[in-house]
């Protein structure tokens, strides 16, 4: 069977990428440091080879690579010196070329395309930013940026109609879910602009109130056995496994919120005491007591499969290239992964089920409220109290008799 274009060059190592060859060493350098495993590094290497080889046949100067030569190269039905036969490239092989002209634009090798121009945030937005929790700042900011253009970049202007109509108007467009977190983010920004007599006091209280009974249903939560179960389904001999470990057991022993995995920094684990700092909402800063097998979890993770990187933040990617864990969703999908292996039926699937867990089984092994909305950094007792639905033992001491029992 005879082999593709990509699979000759890169067995044979084929291509001369001339004067392009110092930077080719360079990038394929860059990616090993980047945590990619030496077949795919080689992979990038062929095709950046492939790439230097086809800009001398072409006779296109390498100042003049842009997007539109990329296009070019994908087009091209390959009679490169080197190549059994004619033939056009795939797509996973263009990628990895503009990969490489990518890493040329880094090091100021050929022009980067400039970027779509975001609108600037108005001053009193980025002032505003400065007041949310690190974890909220983009999206709150961006929401507020939504709905500048309908209600003026005057605040002092403003009034209820103005803001009813606006939030009413956005009703319209995306989804009442939407539209209340909308209305969160305008409410901030809107006593953040009172406080320092920008707008009208109590304006806040103008913005409509979107129905959403989150406290009617109950938390959804597995059983302390599953719980252990879900733990249990992580491969201890794999750098995967390790960090998903922890992960999970810092979700499962102290209610922590996917946002609190994300933000975790080296300095936030006390060894000696053994305890932990959360910064959550608010940028309130919680320390929290470090059960022996989480932190047990924890120290392994450090120990043997976090990669040695100058970075204070504790959780990576596994995969390359190395970089933190960014958004909720990847520490969700430690659990979704975590539920998979299990097999276990559960109400949902994301980080919060853990935390809820948690806090059934805190109230249900006899933990007080009080101490249970400490160890959540609940800032309403409410939010605390919607727990209590789930301890039956608690609710039966306090269940009356229906009306006509004998």
């Amino acid at each position: 069977m005879a082999k593709s274009s990509e699979d000759h060059c890169h067995g044979l190592r084929c291509m001369d990428a001339g004067d392009l060859d110092p930077l080719v060493t360079e990038f394929t350098r860059h990616l090993t440091v980047l945590g990619h495993k030496s077949l795919t590094v080689s992979g990038y290497d062929a095709a950046a080879r492939h790439l230097a080889q086809w800009l001398t046949l072409a006779k296109i100067a390498v100042a003049d690579i842009d997007d539109g030569v990329a296009d070019r190269f994908a087009r091209h039905r390959c009679r490169c010196p080197g190549i059994r036969r004619e033939r056009s490239v795939s797509a996973k092989y263009v990628r990895r070329v503009r990969r490489f002209i990518e890493f040329l634009g880094e090091r100021g090798i050929v022009q980067r395309k400039p970027k779509p121009a975001l609108p600037t945030p108005h001053r009193r937005v980025v002032e505003f930013q400065d007041c949310v929790t690190e974890l909220t700042i983009d999206r709150h900011g961006r929401m507020v940026m939504r709905l500048l253009p309908a209600l003026g970049i005057r605040p002092r202007s403003w009034n209820a109609q103005l803001i009813r109509d606006v939030i009413i108007a956005e009703t319209k467009r995306v989804s009442l879910a939407y539209v209340k977190t909308i209305t969160m983010a305008l409410r901030g920004y809107l006593r953040f602009l009172s406080a320092r007599g920008l707008c009208r006091a109590g304006l806040d209280q103008a913005v409509p109130i979107i129905p959403q009974w989150r406290l009617s249903s109950l938390p959804r939560y597995i059983r302390s056995s599953d719980v252990e179960t879900l733990i249990a389904t992580c491969d201890q001999t794999t750098a995967t496994g390790v960090r998903d470990r922890a992960i999970l057991l810092l979700l499962a022993r102290l209610g922590l919120r996917a946002g609190d995995i994300l933000s975790l920094r080296l300095t936030d684990v006390d060894w000696q005491q053994a305890t932990l700092s959360v910064r959550g909402k608010g940028r309130r800063e919680t320390r929290l007591p470090l059960p022996q097998d989480a932190g047990d979890a924890l120290l392994a993770y450090l120990d043997q499969a976090r990669p040695h990187v100058a970075d204070v933040r504790i959780f990576f990617m596994s995969n390359a290239p190395i970089r933190p864990l960014t958004g909720s969703s990847a520490v969700s999908d430690v659990v979704r992964s975590a539920i998979r292996k299990a097999g276990i039926p559960v109400p949902s699937n994301g980080a919060n089920l853990l935390r809820h867990s948690a806090a059934t089984a805190m109230l249900r092994g006899g933990a007080t409220l009080d101490t249970v909305g400490a160890v959540l950094r609940h800032r309403s007792p409410d939010m605390t109290a919607h727990y209590a639905k789930v301890d039956v033992t608690m609710l039966l001491q306090i269940a009356q008799p229906w009306p006509g029992d004998a």
